[in-house]
């Protein structure tokens, strides 16, 4: 396949997952009244979908390192479709939560193999730079999903923007069948083995490498999903914005993902991997403070709460790409399974974080501010240590 379409299909199976969280954000206090449901049922929409997105790459990257990746991502897309089309149907809080898990179940099928692609095409440095590109796409869905979503909530309704994302799964799935070739050259015929699993998990878990670029991801992601989980009810409850307001606040928002991304590949090119995540630890943690002054200074509005994320998601836009690359770095026959425990630590310190936030959201802005800041400080504490002293990718397979 042609790098270009790589890419491509890369940002669009992985964009699967800002089209699930960031489109029908706008929606969710228009839903929650429609189906007479509480702020802590709506939040398990989102940490239902996640938790099962989570859970489920530990089953699908094995399956694929044995099966092939193209299989695992058409399936997973044909399901996420179907349950898509149960989101937009459900007349029940409940029914929409069990949709929305199947939802995260497919989706992990779909984005597990997707990443499992680049350490099946790419060594650890190239792969960084494949999928920085890969996320500059992912950026740009997620900068029209969120204004996307407002438009549609606010004349339509909720139902209609969740018909989109079907719209999105459909065409995404087309053209995967269409177009993507199988990538990975050496099938492990016992990688669903039970005792095979624990083993190659065991490999994966204590390979110092991996930890330290999975804790880089799972804590980019913690601090991103504080904001994306409290986003619609700090500026629409809150502030009293307009959910279209806050589309272009969510759009804003992947620009600076965007550029993040670019910024990346321009300093893995000048100054290295290391000194590249140092400094993007340095924004993490300025952005965590920035919030905590504000809200604690009792001067924080819209504008100022904006600019005050804009340094940590520029830095996701960094810790992603380098994170996820480098995690399946020392794997290159068994990066479905490095993978999927990648992306299952990432979903559950989501979940764990979705869970503290359902008791915690309170109607002010305390919990974005507290928990941008906690992520922050894990995230820069990683890059100034475990990074540096663990980030060149050795082969454990």
């Amino acid at each position: 396949m042609h790098a270009n379409l790589v890419i491509l299909l890369l940002a669009l199976a992985i964009g699967l997952q800002p089209v699930s969280t960031d489109l029908y954000l706008p929606g969710l206090p228009g839903l929650a009244k429609d189906l007479n449901a509480s702020v802590a049922m709506v939040q398990y929409t989102l940490t239902g979908l996640l938790l099962a997105f989570g859970t489920s790459q530990l089953l699908w990257g094995p399956f694929s390192d044995k099966v092939g990746r193209r299989p695992i991502m058409l399936g997973g897309l044909a399901v996420y479709a179907i349950a898509a089309i149960g989101c937009v149907l459900s007349t029940s809080i409940e029914t929409l939560v069990v949709w929305r898990i199947v939802q995260g179940a497919s989706m992990g099928a779909v984005i597990t193999s997707a990443r499992a692609v680049v350490r099946d095409l790419y060594e650890p440095p190239n792969g960084a730079r494949v999928m920085s590109k890969a996320m500059t796409g992912l950026g740009l869905m997620a900068c029209t999903s969120p204004p996307l979503g407002g438009f549609l909530s606010q004349h339509w309704g909720w139902q209609v923007a969740l018909m989109s994302v079907v719209l999105y799964a459909v065409a995404t799935l087309a053209l995967v069948a269409w177009q993507f070739e199988e990538t990975l050259t050496q099938p492990n015929p016992r990688a669903l083995h039970f005792p095979t699993m624990m083993r190659i998990w065991w490999q994966v878990l204590s390979n110092p490498t991996f930890r330290a670029f999975a804790l880089l991801s799972l804590a980019a992601y913690g601090a991103l999903f504080v904001y994306l989980a409290t986003s619609s009810f700090v500026f629409i409850q809150v502030l009293h914005l307009s959910g279209l307001q806050l589309g272009w606040i969510l759009s804003s928002m992947s620009i600076m993902y965007i550029t993040g991304t670019i910024v990346c590949r321009f300093l893995l090119r000048k100054i290295g991997m290391r000194k590249t995540i140092a400094l993007a630890g340095v924004s993490s943690a300025f952005s965590g403070a920035m919030l905590c002054w504000m809200v604690y200074g009792g001067w924080a509005s819209a504008t100022s709460l904006v600019l005050g994320m804009y340094p940590m998601i520029i830095a996701h836009g960094i810790h992603q790409p380098i994170g996820q690359s480098g995690a399946v770095g020392p794997f290159p026959q068994s990066a479905g399974a490095a993978s999927a425990m990648n992306g299952f630590l990432m979903m559950l310190a989501a979940f764990a974080t979705g869970a503290w936030l359902s008791h915690s959201i309170d109607g002010t802005l305390f919990p974005l501010a507290h928990g941008v800041a906690f992520w922050g400080g894990v995230l820069s504490l990683t890059a100034w240590t475990l990074v540096q002293w663990h980030g060149e990718p050795v082969s454990s397979d």
